[in-house]
């Protein structure tokens, strides 16, 4: 059947049918820049491997051997000096030393401390000093007598810690139909592929930041099994929003230069090494943006550890920040810094179950194939108190 069109013609009369329209023929992925960078400074760091899905680690740490006392003692020469339970009054053995950190009185332990109760010989070389209640005292060495015996011995323990390997999974699928149809954007399943790996280290990534240790079902056949993540592993934790008085801060969520600079001499860098990775949110980052154009000279290390960072060199020690792009995706992130200190850092996975991919997964009879990521793995800290966690960091 033939149509007749009267006049001029013009592109926007033809349909897809008849006018082909130019299509570039790949696709773009837009993703946050490195999604996965704790993986990446990880895997540069070597990763150990597990025979159980259940590992342990022992912690140990030299005690800071201080008391703190639970009552006055308005006398200058009582001897019974009373202190709030804490299982560090045990090494207030007989001969020990013992400072007022308040006054700077010198006592000298007479008898092996065992609960809150210390005696001791007040103002060893000095004179007229008292005790408040709350004051801190410190363990300064030991004055043994001429001839006396050996001292009470007193020994601490390492604790155990344990965590979870963690089973991810991440599967992509096409049937045998779109496999073989020519498709502008290329073979899907590829393209799957792609984007099913990018996913599942975004899974790992965020389990070792957010992950929760627990096991369901330890008895049975079958348990499930979580590994825990940063966050809520760390026990040295600053919240602006609620401790901003403690860093300089006026309100909830403002910590001070000067704030900042307290905390990284007293918490930050008061264990570990003296160099270590910042992972924060974008207002963070602006933060040390705002101070390190007033005092700090920051220098950008090019492919340091597998992964872009600049380094903030303070009194304290050097600083390597990493502005992480999940933080930007993820709620509440903006005003967070993670510190971590890598040595005190593991990547563990059970044997035979690191990142791998497996294929033609599908049941048999179906006309369609299926593919997996599978990684079975979780994070160890073998140290605690070497890294921090600052939350609610808004403004400076």
């Amino acid at each position: 059947m033939v149509v007749a069109i009267q006049g001029l013609r013009g592109t926007g009369e033809f349909g897809v049918d008849v006018r082909p329209k130019n299509y570039r023929e790949l696709y773009t992925l837009l993703e946050p820049n490195g999604s996965a960078p704790l993986n990446a400074l990880l895997a540069m760091g070597g990763s150990q491997s597990t025979d159980d899905p259940e590992y342990k680690n022992f912690r140990d740490e030299l005690p800071d051997r201080t008391m703190v006392t639970g009552a006055a003692e308005a006398t200058t020469s009582g001897a019974n000096i009373t202190l709030t339970a804490g299982d560090e009054n045990k090494f207030a053995i007989r001969g020990a030393i013992v400072i007022n950190s308040r006054t700077g009185e010198v006592m000298h332990v007479t008898a092996d401390t065992t609960g809150t109760a210390m005696t001791v010989t007040r103002n060893i070389g000095g004179t007229a000093f008292t005790v408040n209640s709350g004051d801190a005292l410190f363990i300064a060495g030991y004055a043994a007598q001429e001839g006396a015996g050996t001292p009470t011995a007193v020994s601490f323990d390492v604790t155990v810690v344990t965590n979870f390997c963690q089973i991810f999974r991440t599967s992509f699928s096409v049937t045998e139909t779109l496999r073989n149809t020519r498709l502008r954007t290329g073979s899907k399943e590829e393209e799957n592929k792609t984007k099913a790996l990018k996913m599942h280290m975004s899974d790992i990534e965020r389990a070792m930041f957010f992950g929760r240790k627990h096991e369901t079902g330890a008895a049975t056949n079958q348990p499930t099994r979580f590994t825990g993540g940063l966050i809520n592993s760390l026990t040295n934790v600053t919240d602006v929003t609620t401790q901003f008085a403690s860093v300089g801060g006026s309100q909830a969520g403002h910590m001070t230069e000067n704030g900042f600079d307290a905390l990284l001499i007293s918490s930050i860098f008061k264990y570990g090494s003296s160099s270590k990775i910042a992972f924060v949110g974008e207002t963070v980052a602006a933060n040390l943006q705002r101070i390190a154009k007033a005092r700090w000279q920051p220098q950008s290390v090019e492919g340091a550890y597998g992964v872009n960072l600049t380094r903030y060199n303070t009194f304290a020690g050097d600083l390597m920040v990493h502005l992480h792009p999940q933080f930007r995706q993820i709620p509440g992130m903006k005003t967070a810094m993670l510190i971590i200190d890598f040595p005190n850092l593991v990547y563990r996975h059970l044997d035979g179950r690191d990142t791998q991919i497996l294929e033609n997964r599908q049941a048999p009879g179906q006309d369609m194939v299926v593919h997996e990521y599978l990684t079975e793995c979780g994070l160890e800290l073998t140290q605690d108190k070497v890294h921090s966690y600052i939350k609610g960091w808004a403004t400076v």
